[in-house]
């Protein structure tokens, strides 16, 4: 999820006591804390959870097994919100000596929190933060294993252009880093194949979109694209529909979660479709690893694998491996990270010098009823209706 301040999940790797890099006895062996960071109770956990579950069941594993060195696992519950995650970081630092962090997830915390942990060399995994600016401020220490918001809209325009067909395209955002950043790509992306776009920003925090809703309706497009998360794509989109738009709706990994089934109402929801770097495979049918996983997941929690559950996972286990290679301090995590390749439950993990994901899909998933279903990658995905 590129996320501007909403969705994002982050996991700490701490160390348990002591100076940053050293590790805590405990019993017969070591003990090196993950924290997991991100929004747990606000308005957009719905994003935040399934990845901060998908984590706990790699640390749960893993410690299964009785390794020398343990893991044991710390939730920072952000909210989304910048100045909180500031806050929790300094103390995960300070007083939890932490060695990793797995988040923040979403795109504006993460512009917040990373300079502190640069500074402080903690190494740092986001499974949703996918705003492209991240990999472009130096920070040596920062990786996400999910494409970022470049690589979606130009898999999302992609859809919308050939399997939607769409000639008019009216793109929203919610004005902030995300959002706009990921409105902005697919302008750029559907234009490019000839389409005409017409643009508007709403208030995250209002309730009343009318006057976007009229210029939409006014222009007549073909597929309208919102930028941000599942809450307000919600009220924009069962807006949209309440005042007799037919189009095409479409969103990005922010809004894949039951939340915009639930605000739009299943009646609203015919023809919305959703584009995401995260794969969501509840039956386990694109491998091996992912059935497993699946089946792991729900007898775990009791639900299925939602959005990021699977890069929660993949986070988590690359700080795993770093751990079982015997690397325990912060530094040491980080420079195994750099040449750290593995295949993971839904892609390959390996990070290019900038902490980028080397793989580059963007799935396509469509809501029919109270599902949100995986059509396939962005150039292979075809609407069912």
């Amino acid at each position: 999820m590129r996320i501007t301040g909403a969705v994002a999940v982050s996991a700490v790797l701490a160390l348990g006591a002591g100076a940053c890099g050293s590790s805590k006895k405990s019993g017969g062996g070591d003990e090196v804390t993950i924290g997991f960071m991100g929004d747990l109770t606000g308005e957009n956990s719905g994003l935040v959870i399934p990845p901060k579950q998908g984590a706990q069941l790699a640390v749960d594993q893993y410690n299964a097994t009785n390794p020398k060195v343990k893991i044991k696992f710390k939730a920072y519950d952000s909210q989304g919100k910048p100045e909180q995650a500031t806050t929790l970081v300094q103390g995960a630092i300070k007083n939890d000596k932490i060695a990793g962090l797995i988040g923040p997830a979403f795109s504006g915390e993460s512009q917040a929190v990373n300079p502190i942990l640069n500074e402080a060399k903690i190494p740092s995994i986001t499974p949703s933060a996918t705003n492209v600016t991240l990999a472009d401020k130096g920070w040596s220490f920062w990786h996400r294993v999910v494409a970022n918001d470049t690589v979606q809209s130009a898999g999302a325009g992609l859809f919308i252009s050939d399997a939607l067909q769409a000639k008019k395209v009216f793109t929203v955002d919610d004005n902030q880093d995300y959002g706009k950043g990921l409105a902005t790509g697919i302008k750029t992306a559907v234009s490019a194949k000839g389409a005409q776009v017409q643009s508007d920003s709403v208030d995250d925090k209002a309730t009343d979109y009318s006057s976007t809703v009229n210029k939409i309706n006014q222009f007549k497009p073909d597929a309208v694209y919102f930028g941000g998360y599942y809450s307000v794509a919600g009220r924009l989109f069962k807006q949209l529909r309440e005042s007799g738009f037919k189009g095409k709706l479409m969103s990005g990994d922010g809004s894949v979660a039951a939340g915009l089934i639930e605000a739009q109402g299943q009646q609203n929801t015919k023809d919305t479709f959703l584009s995401c770097g995260c794969l969501i495979d509840p039956e386990g049918k694109s491998n091996d690893k992912a059935k497993t996983f699946a089946a792991d997941y729900k007898a775990k929690f009791g639900a299925d694998v939602a959005i990021y559950s699977t890069e929660g996972y993949d986070a988590a286990t690359a700080f795993i491996e770093a751990i079982k290679a015997g690397k325990t301090s912060a530094e040491d995590i980080n420079s195994f990270l750099k040449t750290e390749s593995f295949q993971g439950v839904g892609k390959e993990i390996k990070f290019d010098d900038k902490g980028e994901l080397a793989a580059h899909d963007i799935f396509i998933y469509q809501v029919s009823g109270n599902k949100i279903g995986l059509l396939g990658k962005a150039g292979e995905a075809k609407p069912t209706s």
